[in-house]
């Protein structure tokens, strides 16, 4: 009696993506277009820097359109969650949170506020405006009243905020300007105007 051997056939098995690798594939998107602008972005550049393929690309986001998209989201949802990280501790966290956060992601931070990208996604906007929340929740806390009123000064103190850290980024300042006490002294201007 002859026995068969039946071929066993495996079939590849899909390649696995994590977050990790979704993230530096953000991160390294938001470099080359902080250099080059959105329209020199090069998947086969981006995956290459990563240490990935454009197959990762295609998988995570579906191509360059929407990967573009997500550089924007990831910026400013990474940025509110540094927001809400620090709501807790009052209005100078927040502050030092917002400098610390683009001190460290310095081509998100230009990317969000610049002109390199449109931000014309109603998600994107989503996202960008629940980044704001924490500072208008913060300002209604110790100033109640008028919920337009909250608002309104959270984007005066935003404003200021910013323009200091887009300033700093910028290098815009005499070499031996000490900018940790610039900001030091902003704070304490925010935190005064808000007593």
């Amino acid at each position: 009696m002859k026995r068969r051997y039946a071929t066993i056939v495996t079939m590849a098995r899909p390649t696995v993506y994590d977050d990790d690798l979704r993230t530096r594939l953000l991160e390294e998107t938001a470099e080359i277009i902080d250099r080059d602008g959105p329209d020199r972005v090069v998947l086969r550049e981006i995956a290459r820097a990563a240490g990935t393929s454009t197959s990762a690309i295609y998988t995570l986001f579906g191509g360059k359109t929407e990967l573009l998209t997500a550089v924007i989201e990831h910026a400013f949802r990474s940025f509110g969650d540094a927001q809400l990280a620090a709501e807790p501790h009052g209005i100078r966290a927040l502050g030092e949170a917002y400098r610390s956060w683009a001190l460290a992601h310095p081509a998100l931070f230009r990317l969000m506020f610049g002109d390199r990208m449109p931000a014309e996604h109603a998600a994107v906007e989503a996202v960008a405006l629940q980044s704001l929340t924490p500072l208008v929740r913060t300002v209604s806390g110790i100033r109640p009243g008028a919920a337009e009123a909250a608002q309104r000064d959270a984007v005066i103190i935003w404003s200021q905020v910013h323009g200091a850290v887009a300033l700093e980024l910028a290098q815009a300042a005499p070499p031996d300007v000490d900018w940790d006490a610039v900001y030091a002294g902003l704070l304490d201007v925010v935190e005064r105007s808000l007593a």
